[in-house]
Formats: C-alpha cells, structure tokens, sequence
C-alpha cells in the first residue's frame, strides 16, 4: 500500500456512504492518532485500538445525528500525498470553511489540528481537510 493515510479516509468515507455504524481500519501509529484527533473534535462517537495480529486493528464507531440519520462527517480530503507533500507554516495554515472544519496537520509535536498547530505557533505537513 502506498498511502495508508488515504486508505484509511476512503475506508471511513465508504462506511459513511453505506451508513454503517462500525468500520474496523487496519491499524498504524498515525492512524491511531488521526483517529484520537477526530474523537476529539466529535467528528467520531468512539474508538478502540485492538491488538490482535501483527498489524492490530482500529474500531471506529461512527456518529450519525439520531433525528435526520446524518453523518457528523460530511467530507473527508486528503491533501498531503506521496507524490506531493504539501507543508505550511503556522502563520499559512489553511482554515477550512472559515474554521468550521478541521485540517490535520502532522508536525514535529504530533500530530494536531489547524488550530492548535497555529497556537503552538508549528507548522507541518497538512494531512487531510475534515468538515
């Protein structure tokens, strides 16, 4: 696999689209932490890293609103590919749809969010646009 990153986002865009409440990911140390970044930001209900294999797995419950059935993520983009790395300084960070989503950015504290890189006054390597 060459980009596990985008694997990972198409993984969670597909469970969406199917409206599965549970999507289980193949598991790595920046997935881990992309997952607990969008625990934290509410765009995941829940999480648990399972250890079984060599690899272990993800489990991602999905949070959808109870009412309308409407996912709490409406996209998911990846930004930073293997062919083309896309880097910021903490004063270029993109804000996305004026700060209503979030951008994941990788630096060298770990990996954060748009804002907290530009708190923290870092900059990184923009992973992926979520809103």
């Amino acid at each position: 696999m060459t980009d596990p990153i985008a694997d990972y986002l198409t993984r969670l865009r597909n469970a969406i689209k199917a409206s599965h409440r549970i999507v289980e990911i193949p598991a790595s140390n920046i997935k881990k932490e992309i997952t607990k970044v969008l625990h934290e930001k509410g765009y995941i209900q829940n999480y648990k890293f399972e250890d079984n294999g060599p690899q272990g797995t993800i489990k991602i419950a999905l949070k959808y609103n109870p009412t309308t059935k409407q996912n709490a993520i409406v996209s998911l983009e990846r930004v930073s590919t293997p062919g083309l790395r896309k880097y910021a300084k903490h004063d270029a960070l993109p804000r996305v749809i004026n700060g209503l989503g979030i951008a994941i950015v990788s630096t060298s504290k770990g990996v954060m969010t748009d804002k907290e890189a530009r708190v923290e006054g870092i900059g990184g390597e923009v992973l992926c646009y979520v809103y």
